[in-house]
């Protein structure tokens, strides 16, 4: 239940609206918009396609709690949220966002770590690709023009809050249809990133 307002030198004072977990990630409030991607959702993502139909496909990969306090495409506002990917592999490949590339390509995004172990997989624009390591308190700026995705490489929940600007947009399709130049394996016990197709990536 949200806490009254009080008054301090006759200045309203208003209890927040929306509170973050600062260890787990979690977003609280009556604006959180809450989202769920199952094995289902996630076909053509994986590179283990027997592997992949295997699995159920109402099993949870990845949820993400959002708070939304503009109408999409809005210049100037700031979209807040928090991703949680559960900890398994398709095949050798660990669990992992399906990626995205912003509509207005140019739109930076801001990822900080809460809890668990990832990679942020980052491509450029000439699909080469970069993997930089997520653990607890990592902040990572990702630049404009950069597609991105992340990974959860440990045991356990694996979850990182972003803060985006309102009208940057997911190219979703894009991303789907050509895919990511560089794939995050399990590799004798350990994340290893691995050249997609033959196509550069540096690590």
């Amino acid at each position: 239940m949200r806490a009254p307002a009080a008054r301090v030198g006759g200045v309203e004072i208003l209890p927040p609206r929306v509170m973050t977990d600062w260890l787990t990630g979690q977003v609280s409030g009556a604006e959180v918009v809450v989202s769920e991607r199952r094995i289902g959702d996630l076909a053509g993502v994986f590179a283990d396609a027997e592997a992949f139909a295997r699995l159920p496909a109402d099993r949870v990969v990845y949820r993400t709690e959002c708070i939304l306090g503009v109408p999409p495409g809005t210049v100037g506002g700031l979209f807040w949220g928090t991703t949680f990917i559960e900890p398994g592999t398709v095949g050798d490949e660990y669990f992992m966002t399906k990626g995205h590339i912003h509509a207005k390509p140019d739109r930076m995004e801001a990822y900080f770590t809460f809890c668990g172990a990832g990679l942020l997989l980052l491509m450029d624009a000439e699909r080469h690709c970069r993997a930089e390591r997520m653990t607890p308190g990592s902040t990572h700026l990702i630049p404009a023009f950069t597609a991105h995705r992340t990974v959860n490489i440990g045991e356990d929940v694996f979850s990182f809050g972003a803060c985006w600007p309102s009208d940057a947009g997911h190219a979703y399709q894009a991303i789907a249809d050509a895919g990511f130049a560089a794939r995050v394996v399990r590799s004798q016990g350990a994340p290893r990133v691995v050249p997609n197709e033959s196509t550069v990536c540096r690590h």
